[in-house]
């Protein structure tokens, strides 16, 4: 929406209050008039419901907002004697146009100092309880659960944290109409939980801190047009921003950084990216043992993440017309020759079930790409059962990596240059495919391209200035994280929020049947952020509770016998 529009919108709202309301104002010893003023009369309309004055601020906070006026229907409807369950329940459902009918038809008498009858707050007290939550949820601190497995070793699957919104400065939401409490999609119901009119524009509070190399961040992922998670159907769903789903990956790039990966390694600025202390950094290697001990290793060092090899006979694999089946890519099969003998070869790659079965085929126990840290992969070197363990460099890949028009891998690929706000690239068939969408979808230019000719707005143009940061998101998973590497810059207004405390995690791979087992113990309270090995303050936090309890319990005691 257009200032011009939001104007409007709020004069209609401001007429609206006025023909509901100018009659209890003048009940209450206003003056009607009052009734009319934008914000002066929300000022007076606390006054008659025996509210503070800066409840008025609260009407102008996006969803807090949404939140506030059931709240303050109900409470008009209370100052003037009208309490019961019903009124309550017509104020709420008619969106608020039940005061029309008090206003017009009623004989009512307002009740000054209403709230000195303290049951009569019930209803509207949990209201502004919802409002309290909704306003610490949106603008202090927002509860996430890790979905994947791209952080692993910083944050596990399972891992319950509070996201904070105020380290980088809390950004105000653009959708105005959503369901509280919730993201994208009701819970149960699964459908869409706002409406994507009206629109605010991109506003963030000034924050405690900037985005800096290897922060963890929690952002709204650019690239979202998922209708819904594990939505097959295909649809498309064209999202604002701050409803795109909610991704969580570590900074590796800040605006201004030339950033380059080469065999894995990110570079910035053509030097190694340091490293935090707490960061352990998984890739996949190649491990090759000299007997079928492959079971054995996964289990005793508890690995979940590698791609099996598989065998098939090789009197099966040399048909010309079978092995072409299987390494063309064309059917549901894409395999690769490792090596062979006289009666096995070993391969690998993908393959559907029903061929598998088909073809006699077995998974390889001797060779498989193990998801390892590198400190796990030197300690497996010196397992008298590894024959070898090479990093695995993936050196095709399509054009599924960034910018998608070069032959980069997820281990080569760049130098791209990061946007910084208010810098300058040059424009031409090489660089536009960096910038393209940040030019159209995060920046809101119509853009055109004729033969090697560019215009933007209409306008010839040879370079472009950027309005807003970007940054470079990865995992830690190098080999197993959707991240920049597949879709590119993260614009600074779709920034959620910093991590900073896990208040639970639970072991996916363990059932509730061992509850005390799958609880994380380790893990509870602790900080995301900092230096050293995470420290659980959960015990603290226990002797605190019971130090309190006790507290209360001998003071209650001690006021019993006095």
């Amino acid at each position: 929406m257009t200032l011009i529009q939001w104007f409007i919108f709020f004069l209609i709202i401001q007429i609206v209050h006025y023909l509901g309301t100018w009659k209890l104002y003048e009940k209450a010893g206003r003056k009607s008039w009052e009734a009319a003023i934008p914000v002066y009369n929300a000022i007076v309309l606390m006054k008659i419901i025996d509210r503070p004055t800066w409840w008025t601020v609260l009407l102008f906070i996006p969803i807090v907002n949404l939140m506030m006026f059931p709240v303050i229907w109900v409470e008009t409807l209370r100052a003037f004697g009208k309490k019961s369950t019903t009124d309550t329940i017509l104020g709420v459902v008619t969106l608020g146009f039940y005061l029309y009918y008090i206003n017009y038809t009623q004989d009512v008498t307002h009740i000054p100092n209403k709230n000195a009858i303290p049951k009569e707050n019930t209803v509207s007290s949990l209201l502004f309880a919802l409002v309290v939550a909704t306003l610490v949820h949106t603008y202090f601190m927002q509860p996430y659960t890790i979905p994947t497995s791209s952080l692993e070793k910083s944050l596990l699957v399972g891992d319950f944290l509070f996201v904070s919104k105020f380290h980088y400065g809390a950004r105000t939401p653009m959708t105005t109409v959503a369901a509280p409490m919730v993201h994208d999609t009701i819970p149960v119901l699964g459908t869409k939980s706002y409406s994507k009119f009206p629109q605010l524009p991109y506003f963030r509070f000034p924050g405690m801190q900037q985005i800096e190399r290897n922060d963890i961040v929690v952002f709204n992922w650019p690239a979202d047009t998922v209708y819904q998670f594990f939505d097959r159907s295909g649809r498309r769903a064209d999202k604002p921003i701050d409803k795109k789903s909610n991704y969580v990956k570590r900074c590796v790039g800040i605006p201004g950084d030339n950033l380059s990966i080469k065999d894995g390694v990110v570079m910035i600025n053509n030097v190694p990216l340091q490293l935090h202390d707490r960061q352990k950094l998984q890739y996949f290697y190649t491990v090759k043992l000299k007997n079928d001990f492959m079971v054995d290793i996964l289990n005793e060092n508890k690995l979940n993440e590698y791609q099996p090899f598989y065998t098939i006979p090789t009197s099966i694999w040399n048909k010309p017309e079978i092995k072409n089946y299987l390494t063309s890519g064309i059917n549901s099969a894409k395999l690769e020759e490792v090596y062979k003998d006289s009666t096995l070869t070993t391969v690998s790659g993908y393959i559907n079930n029903t061929d598998y079965e088909k073809l006699g085929m077995d998974v390889s126990r001797r060779i498989a790409n193990v998801n390892l840290t590198e400190d796990l992969a030197q300690k497996l070197k010196s397992d008298s059962r590894v024959e070898s363990i090479e990093l695995l460099i993936h050196t095709d890949e399509g054009k599924r990596i960034f910018p998608h028009t070069k032959p980069w891998t997820q281990d080569n690929m760049g130098p791209i240059y990061i946007p910084e706000a208010g810098k300058t690239v040059e424009l031409n068939s090489e660089t536009l495919p960096f910038y393209k969408r940040i030019i159209t979808d995060y920046e809101h230019n119509d853009l055109k391209v004729t033969g090697n000719e560019i215009r933007i707005n209409g306008q010839i143009a040879t370079n472009y200035t950027f309005k807003q940061n970007y940054y470079w998101m990865m995992g830690d998973n190098r080999h197993n994280s959707e991240d920049s590497r597949y879709w590119g810059f993260v614009p600074a207004d779709h920034i959620v929020g910093k991590p900073v405390f896990i208040w639970m995690s639970l072991d996916q791979n363990i059932p509730w049947s061992k509850a005390i087992d799958k609880i994380r113990w380790e893990r509870l309270f602790t900080t995301v952020g900092g230096d050293g090995q995470p420290v659980s303050y959960f015990k603290y936090f226990l002797l605190a509770l019971l130090g309190w309890y006790g507290y209360s319990f001998f003071k209650k005691r001690k006021a019993k016998t006095s």
